[in-house]
């Protein structure tokens, strides 16, 4: 596990808080709110308990605390306080916080328990809404800032995914309504799921038939559904493949397909920009991200 965080420079806190490494160094000289250590080599650093303290006090600070009052608390009442106000005002703020912990640290019990605490007061769907999607949104801006790794995107993408398919398995199948039946699929070496399967949960709870075909489905996959009688809807989304060079000729075939029995088709992602809606033949809409799709539905 030598893959553990549990160093961070200026620019690292800056990117996990929020805060900006100027702010965070006149914290330090004016109110001794953080201690940075130094490596044998004289490089400074932070530790662990560093980052949650400085997580405490962000949340602390977001909820009108001031930061000079904030100085005069011992660390440990400054968790206490924290934890307190979660409780009191809900637990999101505190709870992506510990989700980001425990991504840092591979720590899956605290993952399970901050998401067990969540379930008391919301929704699964409430709960993916306000803060597993922005958390996914903000490790992948963390990934390109090289603060974390592949293997914590991997980790933290994995466990959200868990809770998805637990959730997804615990939905009523009864009184499906039949009048419309949703195929879900990712193209062909499109691999980034955590959309899809949180749309075939959505649709599944709002008592829709779905059938989920996953990732990496080459479009002749396809085929006895786009030929069915049967009143299909696609659905769809682009993260990495197609990619731009070739993301028109696979819609164009997409649109040819679907125009021979009247099927539509939904597709979500940024990627999707690039294209004109009104240029189909078929029945095609496109939005740049799940959450904007599934509420159009």
């Amino acid at each position: 596990m030598n893959e553990i965080k549990n160093k961070f420079s200026i620019k690292d806190l800056e990117n996990l808080s929020g805060i900006k490494a100027h702010t965070i160094r006149i914290w330090e000289k004016r109110y001794n709110l953080l201690t940075p250590k130094r490596s044998k080599t004289n490089i400074r650093y932070y530790t662990t308990a560093s980052l949650k303290k400085l997580l405490n006090i962000v949340l602390l600070k977001d909820n009108n605390y001031k930061i000079s009052k904030i100085a005069e608390m011992p660390a440990d009442v400054i968790q206490d306080t924290a934890r307190e106000l979660a409780h009191k005002k809900g637990q999101t703020q505190h709870a992506f916080q510990e989700f980001k912990l425990s991504m840092l640290q591979f720590d899956s019990a605290l993952f399970n328990a901050t998401y067990a605490k969540l379930l008391q007061q919301y929704s699964f769907s409430e709960i993916m809404n306000t803060i597993f999607i922005p958390l996914l949104n903000f490790v992948g801006l963390l990934w390109q800032t090289s603060t974390l790794l592949p293997a914590h995107e991997h980790f933290i993408s994995n466990l959200i995914t868990q809770k998805i398919l637990v959730e997804t398995e615990n939905l009523s199948t009864t009184n499906l309504n039949s009048t419309v039946t949703y195929v879900l699929f990712l193209p062909d070496n499109e691999i980034h799921e955590i959309g899809l399967l949180y749309a075939n949960y959505t649709l599944s709870l709002k008592g829709f038939k779905t059938i989920y075909l996953g990732r990496s489905l080459p479009l002749d996959n396809l085929k006895s559904f786009l030929e069915s009688d049967s009143k299909m809807q696609f659905i769809t989304s682009i993260t990495i493949s197609p990619s731009l060079d070739l993301i028109q000729g696979y819609f164009n075939e997409l649109d040819t397909l679907l125009s021979q029995k009247k099927h539509s088709l939904f597709a979500a992602g940024t990627k999707l920009k690039t294209l004109e809606e009104n240029r189909f033949k078929s029945n095609i809409k496109l939005y740049p991200s799940i959450v904007s799709l599934l509420k159009a539905i």
